[in-house]
């Protein structure tokens, strides 16, 4: 083979056929910008405010906008209790609660990614308890499309599973359209899964590689001939 021996091509095309792959890998968000939560000023009992937030813009302002930052949607901590068992004044708790205003104020969230990954299915993790006026949202909107979704059960807390999506690019909005009685959505965590779409430099070594296996076993076929 020369250059390169038929154990080590095979292994190299093996590892881009491998690293081409859209696995169920998590894809993380390097930042998100977002309305920070509402509070008191809402008629909230508490702040549920984006409090840990990394970016530029006011943690403690409800709605102000938060900008090239990550914080408490992508920190891995998912809520394991209701939102009036874990939320305070302070704003310290493991939610981020918008207020909507019959379908005005509905949050959306753009949320940007490291090199252009393939994303297949969003989990998202809610507050269904029906208390308070917190619900799950009417619709989810990913990049301006509706997306059908099972909401946890009523009076529960649970997760949001969208599916099927083949979303690339580099950011991707998320929108909660809020129902008019239960106006409060409450989020914990936003996760992303997905691959890696393959650059044209990556593609054509795979296709390069599976060349050079195929002449390497054609020339055997001619020995052994």
């Amino acid at each position: 083979m020369g250059w390169m021996t038929r154990a080590a091509l095979a292994a190299t095309v093996a590892a881009l056929a491998v690293a081409t792959s859209a696995g169920a890998a998590q894809v993380f968000a390097t930042s998100y910008d977002t309305p920070n939560g509402d509070g008191q000023a809402h008629s909230g009992s508490f702040n549920y405010w984006d409090l840990g937030y990394t970016g530029a813009g006011s943690t403690n302002v409800d709605g102000a906008p938060l900008t090239g930052g990550l914080g408490d949607l992508t920190n891995g901590v998912v809520a394991a209790d209701f939102w009036f068992n874990v939320e305070s004044a302070a704003g310290t708790g493991p939610y981020v609660g918008w207020r909507g205003d019959f379908g005005v104020n509905d949050p959306l969230i753009i949320f940007h990614f490291a090199g252009d990954p393939l994303i297949d299915t969003i989990s998202i993790q809610l507050d269904n308890s029906l208390t308070g006026g917190v619900g799950a949202p009417t619709q989810i909107l990913v990049d301006g499309v509706s997306q059908a979704f099972a909401a946890p059960a009523a009076g529960t807390i649970g997760t949001v599973t969208l599916s099927g999506l083949s979303l690339s690019g580099a950011s991707h909005t998320i929108q909660f359209i809020q129902d008019p009685i239960f106006v409060w959505t409450f989020v914990s965590e936003v996760s992303f899964f997905g691959g890696v779409v393959p650059e044209p430099a990556t593609w054509a070594m795979l296709i390069v590689g599976f060349g050079m296996i195929g002449c390497v076993a054609r020339r055997r076929r001619f020995t052994v001939a």
